[in-house]
């Protein structure tokens, strides 16, 4: 029988004999029960785990059905509430909704009737969830190419390409590397759309564009109340993207306090909210993305080795733009279709002279720097007619459109390449770029802002 959506339900009720029978029918269709004879020890029970459903009575001793609606932090749950009562009439049913209510359900009532309305439950959950699951593929439509489609001609990219098809079908940890900019976020995204689990959720996080105070909390989720502004429960990413799948970007990133949590989810396929004193089982495929070099930091003790071993029990490198130099002819048209039809401009081509130009530049920000160039190329062209060298004499220079012999423009020229090529290569970490370059931190932000790469 298929896992039930929401899995985890709480009963609140003062009769023994309706938790039984409700303990009873749910946990032979798979759900798992909690009881509560009060209010109290239900509110109790919630600040410490995450219910997806409540089932509560209306009349009970103390705080009843529709005061238990009216708590603020009762108010503030997205969990689903279905009412029970024996002595509720219309009125009482309209007013559980008007409280927040799911749904409202009369006793003394068959078994069935309360597997139907989590069934209906269930269905609007999944309908809420699939609404969501279009809006991020059509984001993503909008922002680039469609989901699971990488362009390309060269041979590298296949042998690449030919190894996401055999991994897609697996659920085994993958690790992504590749320098800043190739392309490794698409490459996570074809291994999921090729695989089993292409119908439920695909979610991205960058683990160095949220602080370490909050990373915990997006990822694992939390209760109300485990923190200073937790005000409601929240769902993590690795319970949003159960049956899905998570990709993790620069998981270099991840805090070292972080990383020993990380890997008992690899292990054991649980997570614990934070607050929350009992793991949530979860179905959620890892792929995780580096642009620095995780062996590197194991050396350095800034990351765990036996969570480097979990992560990379496949290792995918996506090779840089330079040493696929076949691929940018056929990503430079693309980027120039889409971009003129985006802009409502006439079709466009990029010449035989051009693309050996493009094809002769290093490119060390890769595929998205490549893009961003396109981009600036329609902007400084004419409507119809693309020429390179009509770009502001900075990009002339990169790309050698004119026979230039000052020697300090050269200079200059392959200064600027390195230090972008260094930054690239630490992910833009200037203090590790400084190293290589083997100049001062000082000197290296006084070339930053010479050569504009702020």
């Amino acid at each position: 029988m298929p896992r039930p959506e929401l899995l985890n339900i709480l009963v609140i009720d003062d009769d023994r004999a309706m938790r039984h029978m409700l303990r009873l029918v749910l946990e032979r269709e798979h759900y798992r029960i909690s009881e509560a004879e009060n209010v109290e020890k239900a509110l109790e029970m919630i600040s410490k785990e995450v219910f997806d459903a409540i089932l509560c009575d209306i009349r009970m001793p103390g705080t009843d059905g529709l005061g238990f609606l009216a708590l603020p932090q009762v108010r503030a749950s997205d969990t689903i509430i279905i009412m029970m009562s024996a002595y509720g009439n219309l009125d009482t049913a309209i007013e559980c909704m008007k409280r927040g209510a799911y749904d409202y359900i009369s006793k003394p009532f068959k078994p069935d009737e309360v597997l139907l309305t989590l069934k209906k439950a269930e269905e609007r959950l999944r309908l809420e969830r699939e609404n969501f699951r279009l809006k991020q593929k059509i984001q993503q439509q909008d922002q680039g190419p469609v989901t699971g489609q990488i362009i390309h001609s060269s041979a590298i990219m296949e042998e690449l390409l030919e190894q996401v098809d055999r991994l897609a079908n697996s659920d085994t940890p993958v690790l992504i590397t590749g320098e800043t900019g190739t392309g490794k976020e698409l490459v996570a995204q074809a291994l999921h759309h090729q695989s089993p689990r292409s119908a439920q959720p695909f979610l991205a996080l960058n683990c160095s564009a949220i602080s370490s105070g909050l990373l915990e909390s997006e990822l694992f989720g939390h209760l109300r109340g485990s923190f200073t502004g937790a005000d409601r429960n929240h769902q993590g990413l690795f319970a949003a993207a159960s049956d899905g799948t998570l990709f993790l970007d620069e998981i270099a990133e991840l805090p070292l306090d972080l990383q020993p949590k990380l890997l008992r989810v690899l292990q054991e396929k649980e997570i614990r909210p934070v607050g929350a004193t009992q793991p949530q089982k979860i179905n959620t495929r890892v792929i995780a993305a580096t642009s620095g070099d995780l062996k590197d930091l194991v050396r350095q003790q800034l990351f765990r080795e036996d969570l480097y071993y979990r992560l990379a029990v496949v290792d995918l490198n996506v090779p840089p733009l330079r040493k696929r130099t076949e691929d940018i002819a056929i990503l430079g048209q693309y980027f120039l279709r889409e971009i003129t039809a985006r802009q409502g401009l006439p079709p466009a081509a990029l010449s035989a002279a051009d693309i050996k130009r493009l094809q002769k530049y290093p490119w060390p920000g890769n595929v998205r720097e490549l893009q961003n160039f396109i981009e600036k190329t329609v902007i400084f062209s004419r409507p119809g007619e693309i020429r390179l060298c009509q770009l502001p004499e900075e990009r002339r220079e990169r790309l050698r459109c004119d026979e230039n012999l000052s020697l300090k423009n050269t200079i200059n020229r392959i200064e600027r390449e390195y230090i972008e090529r260094a930054l690239a290569k630490t992910g833009g970490n200037r203090t590790q770029a400084a190293k290589l370059l083997e100049i001062s931190l000082r000197s290296l932000m006084y070339k930053i802002k010479e050569y504009e790469l702020e």
